[in-house]
């Protein structure tokens, strides 16, 4: 579907998207400081779309991260280095591609609750999530000191996700799993392929613990046969010899008597 996807959409690919994206969300973000307001008249609303106000199909993927400008700054650092690096491994056209299932499966959703405000936030958090899941041993430095690998963060953000639709509203519930679809679109085949395999791999060492051979019981003091080498061989105690000495039937007869560590 992504190959028959590229090849009709590709001529429409947007290069270096992550980049508009920082650049429209950094100058509503300054336009901020002087009214806050802004926000509520770029947001995604359903309703106000259907009553005109066409432009917030578009106009929400600029609102920034609403918090203090050195949080704001590191955020979008990560989300260019991230969104970049996307592109580059994919090609621009898969990348656009991304962001459009995610995009389309957001905004359709969205109008399932019309008075609903639609967020970006976990259209944003995909990019993060396909990044983590190529690259889950990048160190990221929190505050560019503390090294952390992105799997662990990939892993907080999943718990965040799956936290927010139980306990959340059926608006965020739609936000939430229509955001995901880009990633499993994207990954879904291989994260089945890697079940299976795994599925496959622990039922084959189920099986193999379940023929490993029996540690043996009887073995001779003399020689050392047991019933692993010798299947067929029959073995005896002696009552003479102290302890539970054992003996195969070529040594029961022929063996020197031992009484407390002592032969006889």
């Amino acid at each position: 579907m992504i190959s028959r996807l590229e090849r009709t959409l590709g001529r429409f690919a947007i290069p270096n998207l992550t980049l508009f994206i920082i650049v429209g969300q950094v100058a509503v973000f300054v336009a901020m400081q002087q009214d806050a307001r802004i926000l509520e008249r770029i947001a995604l609303v359903p309703g106000s779309v259907l009553a005109g106000e066409v432009y917030r199909l578009l106009s929400f993927l600029v609102m920034p991260p609403v918090t203090a400008p050195i949080w704001a700054f590191f955020f979008w650092y990560l989300f260019y280095l991230m969104g970049t690096a996307l592109e580059g491994y994919w090609g621009t056209i898969r990348y656009n591609l991304f962001w459009l299932i995610g995009y389309v499966a957001t905004v359709g959703t969205g109008f399932i609750t019309p008075d609903a405000v639609v967020s970006n936030w976990f259209l944003q958090g995909t990019v993060f999530l396909a990044f983590a899941y190529l690259n889950p041993n990048f160190e990221l430095r929190v505050m560019f000191i503390l090294p952390v690998k992105i799997k662990w963060f990939a892993l907080l953000t999943w718990i965040g996700f799956v936290l927010g639709f139980v306990s959340g509203g059926w608006s965020e519930r739609l936000t939430i799993g229509s955001a995901v679809a880009n990633f499993l679109v994207f990954f879904g085949a291989d994260i089945w392929a890697r079940a299976k395999h795994g599925q496959r791999h622990m039922t084959g060492q189920a099986k193999r613990f379940a023929v490993r051979p029996a540690a043996f019981i009887h073995k001779c003091h003399v020689c050392g046969m047991t019933e692993k080498t010798n299947p067929g061989m029959d073995f005896r105690y002696c009552s003479k010899c102290s302890g539970d000495l054992c003996y195969c039937t070529d040594h029961i007869r022929s063996h020197e008597h031992i009484n407390d560590g002592q032969s006889e």
